[in-house]
């Protein structure tokens, strides 16, 4: 891992970038939850900040993935990046007395960082050599936890000692900061195209275009339903600076210590995981649903704790589940889908996902508000649970298919030259 850190200076570029931006995310999600609940004291209004947070990337999904596919992915990540920072500053009107425009920029940073994913993933293997490429998915798919961690509990301690304003005026910094490290990146991060004019880009069309081609190919169709499926447990995320509050009176430190345990587990997860994604597609898909199980068990533990810090712990071990769940499933994309349709199987990826992870986050707020944070983590955990064991029922036969297929290459290869998989074609 280190070793392509150091010697890749294109991909240490963009994984920087990222870092930088989502610790700046999470400095401003500390500040803007802990903002709304002592503005209006509702669980609701703070579960919804999660929606906030992802539902645009729903509704852009079907724009973006063909922006990523269709133009240059560098320019596209740039513009992205420019546009958040000037965008992150309407915070500063939700800490001028309108708590509302927490809502308003939120969702403004989000619908453009909706461009940055899929054009990002996209990328990635245009940046690195084919062995390096589970390394660096494991390694991308971190960055997000490692900040999550790091910049949940420096977003605490920094919004306690300087103010919710300087939170939120370090989250628009850190989106130009990365800005200008993508605009220092001089390798292409998408293939050779044809010569010739760009085709007209039709969002609706291009996305049916991606999504034909995983029905047309069981194990991309499985990974894209693993990702959903799994999205239908966030909903817990909206309870845990709930449950800080309210259960265990510890504030804005508390929602910190919570999601940097949340943070944690997303981060050591797909680095602990990445020797799986060298057994194939059948062994990602096994792990897929194995991951959903840790994940919704350890959350039971977690609607159980009497006290924080075990909380937090429970946290950390079911999220070591989500950060493998989402490394493993980002790297078969990878791997199973061609460079051109691509950015749009992405898109399509993170939009069903977010749309999931909406709905979950806005039902367990409605929930949360008539049973408790307590009891809400325990329905939606179980959910994720049912949900792990059907996969393992339903995918039964694609990944025995996968396995066998995967055999039969690895004896071809040792006699003659391998043939390309009929699953990484359009």
């Amino acid at each position: 891992m280190w070793s392509l850190f150091r010697r890749n200076g294109q991909f240490r570029r963009l994984i920087c970038a990222q870092l930088i931006s989502y610790a700046g995310d999470w400095f401003a999600a500390v500040a803007a939850i802990g903002l709304l609940l002592d503005e209006t004291g509702s669980d609701l209004l703070a579960s919804l900040f999660w929606v906030a947070q992802s539902l645009p990337i729903f509704l852009m999904g079907p724009v973006a993935g063909p922006v990523a596919d269709r133009f240059d992915r560098r320019k596209v990540l740039v513009i992205a990046s420019f546009g958040q920072a000037m965008v992150a500053l309407l915070f500063l009107a939700a800490g001028a007395g309108l708590p509302w425009m927490v809502f308003v920029a939120q969702g403004g940073v989000a619908a453009l960082g909706a461009f940055f994913g899929p054009a990002s993933q996209a990328g990635v293997a245009n940046l690195v050599d084919e062995e390096d490429l589970p390394t660096a998915t494991a390694m991308m798919a971190s960055t997000w936890g490692a900040m999550l961690a790091v910049g949940a509990a420096l977003g605490a301690g920094f919004t306690v000692l300087f103010g919710r304003n300087a939170a939120f005026v370090a989250d628009a910094a850190s989106f130009a900061v990365a800005g200008l490290l993508v605009l220092s990146i001089r390798r292409s991060m998408q293939a050779p195209r044809r010569d010739g004019p760009v085709e007209r880009m039709r969002p609706l069309r291009d996305t049916a275009a991606a999504l034909r081609h995983a029905r047309r190919h069981l194990p991309t169709l499985a990974l894209l339903g693993s990702h959903v499926g799994f999205a239908l447990g966030s909903g817990v995320v909206g309870m845990l600076a709930v449950l800080a509050t309210e259960r265990f009176d510890a504030g804005d430190g508390g929602t910190g210590l919570l999601l940097a345990a949340r943070g944690a587990g997303v981060l050591i997860g797909p680095l602990a995981v990445r020797h799986l994604a060298r057994r194939g597609i059948h062994g990602v898909l096994l792990a897929c649903g194995l991951t959903s199980i840790v994940y919704g068990t350890f959350y039971l533990g977690v609607a159980l704790s009497p006290w924080l810090l075990l909380a937090a712990l429970g946290v950390l071990l079911a999220h070591l589940g989500g950060g493998a769940q989402w490394s493993l499933t980002t790297y078969g994309l990878q791997l199973l889908t061609p460079d051109e349709l691509r950015g749009r199987i992405f898109a399509a990826d993170f939009s069903l996902v977010t749309l999931a992870m909406s709905v979950s986050l806005l039902l367990g707020g409605l929930l949360g508000g008539v049973i408790g944070p307590a009891p809400t983590i325990a329905v939606i955990a179980a959910v994720s649970l049912l949900f792990g064991t059907g996969f393992l029922v339903v995918t039964r036969s694609i990944r025995a298919e996968a396995e066998a297929e995967a055999a039969a290459l690895a004896g071809q290869h040792r006699v003659g030259p391998t043939p390309v998989a009929s699953g990484s074609q359009p």
